[in-house]
């Protein structure tokens, strides 16, 4: 049976996740967006986020994607990567609203297929900040430093405010043609 997300638990070493966030704190940041037009954008979306562009960032998370997509979403996929490192701030009660990841207005050839979020906090440093899918439930260990979630664009997610602390996530998208 094919899988709707795949998840590795603490998968990425220290070093790695600590490369991230250095990397990150070399570039500017900016508050987050969203494809919609949402007059009130803080009802949606409330983080900041930093574009990143590092190949070693893909190189990185690949393996992950390749097996995902191999094992159980056989999506068609064409190299292209867009990355950010977001960071949900507690003080501000940050949150990302139920949304998926794909921009179906967007006039392009390709397409956002897979998603991928490293989780590059400890489960301690902040409160509430959970990542949730629409249509399932899971009890999947997805605040451990370092794990790695792979799901399709499509899926409709959320992550519910920070109340205390802070949550930094890397999000990745892997693109392909766009969906038919």
């Amino acid at each position: 049976m094919r899988a709707l997300y795949r998840v590795w638990t603490s998968a990425l070493a220290a070093d790695s996740v600590d490369r991230i966030l250095r990397c990150a704190a070399q570039h500017a940041s900016e508050e987050a967006r969203t494809f919609t037009t949402a007059a009130d954008l803080d009802a949606v979306r409330s983080a900041t986020i930093t574009w990143l562009d590092q190949s070693w960032i893909r190189d990185l998370l690949s393996p992950y994607v390749e097996q995902a997509n191999r094992e159980d979403f056989q999506l068609d996929l064409d190299g292209g990567i867009e990355t950010q490192l977001i960071t949900y701030a507690g003080e501000r009660r940050d949150h990302y609203g139920w949304h998926h990841d794909v921009d179906w207005g967007a006039d392009s050839a390709r397409d956002r297929k897979l998603a991928v979020t490293v989780q590059l906090s400890a489960a301690d440093d902040y409160t509430g900040g959970e990542l949730e899918f629409a249509d399932f439930s899971t009890n999947a260990d997805f605040r451990s430093r370092g794990t790695v979630v792979v799901f399709p664009s499509v899926l409709r997610h959320r992550v519910r405010p920070v109340t205390a602390g802070t949550r930094h996530a890397l999000v990745s998208w892997f693109s392909g043609p766009r969906w038919r």
